[in-house]
């Protein structure tokens, strides 16, 4: 990356930036390859954030899905990560995950898990989802008919005509799958396979299929990340994690560049387990140093972008964005290592912005949590507007959940000390309110950026991207108007 112009004085996050154009021989969006090169084998740089309202199994599969990679928080009992992983790599890749109900199950119980909005469907059978036979299947109810019906209708009421199927083993590809689906007259479609129901899928979904590259690991299951505090036994809980199968270790804390992360780190490094080991916080070129000597091969960066943080505004601890970013990814890049700009993104502009500063991937937080697959039930205001409950890792209520089986007088001590956000409502948006929807409108601003910037590559776009400075006025100017002036 270089700077259009002078050199800054003062540090800059993403608001403060823009990129030229500059000549490009790159003549489609398509053309462009956004795998982050990190090791993890993702195929998009995009990582959901390990916050508890953000990435679940279900995000974090349909996250991989699709290229990306999702990282399960720390808070979760190890039990319940283990589940979680196993999970996900139980999940299949070519088809979407089947969102199955009972035909007891009422219109308000499916509203709580999906949206009445239309490319979503929900299963009826009366059957376990393990080796469902499809015969189980009373049908498919779209999500979209929620809004016609009755909250306490039956889902086995709604059910009229027997669903839809096409046989996994006479796909050839996405294509074959799209015409598939449109020869039947259907919008959802169930996939069997030896007559057991395998998933499901879209005409969105077979569309999406031919454009983006799924991220699996060596046995073609989908893959998925965990992270682990630094105290206990982290080695410990590496290991089970390992046995689980995660493919990407990621060891958290707020401040990463402290002993008992170094520590840990070493105690980690030292099982030599061949995964990228994921380490932060940090926001300084000597925090990489000291990090990737400890054995970390990805520096999580940001102290205080995030939505739900309210670090900076309590301790005046952080740093902008945008040159903790462009300072760490020097560093880790003479070091052979990688950085992931944790927090602060807000439009596809941010993303690409990062990925210019040196990132290999950028980790998203509140902006998925607004989505159908996050963890939580859809909620409504008194407006009917759709939400899901999100809280910063530092709360009141995080810690509750973290330390809630401590002793009353330990669990208050932690209690007042707490920080952050305890309870936001984050709304899904009407035209986009699936994770997916949010991969296509940040991965094509990315895309273009990229031809822009004449990069076929993130390592090209490093390189090549030109940054120049901007007023408020100049990043107002940017933005597009709601109505006309």
């Amino acid at each position: 990356m270089e700077f259009y112009g002078e050199q800054p004085a003062v540090d800059l996050t993403y608001s403060d930036v823009f990129l030229v154009p500059r000549r490009s021989d790159v003549t489609s969006r398509l053309d462009v390859d956004l795998s982050p090169g990190d090791g993890t084998g993702a195929t998009i740089p995009l990582v959901s954030a390990n916050m508890n309202s953000v990435t679940g199994a279900r995000l974090a599969a349909t996250l991989a899905r699709r290229g990306g990679l999702g990282v399960l928080p720390q808070d979760m009992p190890l039990q319940e990560l283990d589940a979680a992983i196993r999970w996900v790599k139980a999940q299949p890749v070519p088809w979407d995950t089947p969102v199955v109900l009972p035909s007891h199950a009422t219109v308000a119980d499916a509203a709580r898990i999906l949206p009445p909005i239309d490319g979503y469907g929900i299963v009826v059978a009366d059957a376990p989802v393990e080796g469902m036979s499809i015969d189980a299947v009373r049908g498919v109810v779209p999500a979209g008919r929620l809004g016609t019906a009755l909250p306490d209708a039956q889902l086995g009421d709604l059910v009229h005509a027997r669903p839809m199927a096409i046989d996994a083993e006479d796909v050839t590809d996405a294509r074959h799958a799209f015409d598939l689906i449109v020869d039947a007259e259907a919008e959802t479609v169930c996939v069997l396979r030896h007559g057991a129901l395998v998933g499901t899928l879209s005409r969105r979904s077979a569309l999406r299929a031919t454009l983006y590259r799924p991220a699996v690991d060596a046995d073609g299951r989908l893959i998925v990340a965990a992270a682990i505090g630094i105290n206990g036994d982290v080695q410990a809980k590496a290991k089970a994690l390992v046995a689980a199968g995660v493919d990407v270790l990621v060891l958290d804390t707020a401040h990463g560049h402290q002993d008992g992360m170094l520590r840990a780190l070493q105690q980690v490094s030292d099982l030599d387990l061949g995964l990228p080991l994921v380490a932060g916080n940090v926001v300084t070129a000597e925090g990489v140093h000291d990090l990737v000597s400890s054995g970390a091969t990805i520096l999580k960066v940001g102290v205080g972008p995030g939505a739900m943080c309210t670090t900076r505004m309590m301790t005046a601890v952080g740093r902008p964005q945008f040159s903790a970013v462009l300072e760490t990814a020097q560093a880790a890049r003479l070091m052979g290592a990688h950085v992931w700009a944790d927090g602060g993104v807000r439009y596809p502009r941010d993303v690409a912005l990062a990925l210019a500063a040196g990132a290999a991937s950028v980790m998203i937080g509140s902006w998925f949590a607004g989505t159908v697959e996050a963890p939580g039930e859809l909620l409504a205001d008194a407006d009917g507007r759709v939400y899901k409950e999100s809280w910063g890792m530092a709360s009141t209520k995080a810690v509750r959940e973290r330390f809630g089986r401590l002793a009353a007088y330990e669990l208050a001590r932690k209690e007042l000390f707490a920080e952050g956000i305890s309870s936001s409502k984050i709304y899904l948006d009407p035209l986009r309110p699936g994770l997916e929807d949010l991969l296509d409108m940040i991965t094509s601003g990315v895309r273009s950026s990229f031809t822009y910037a004449g990069a076929r590559s993130v390592a090209d776009f490093h390189e090549r991207a030109r940054v120049g400075l901007q007023s408020a006025a100049g990043y107002e100017e940017g933005k597009a108007l709601p109505v006309s002036w």
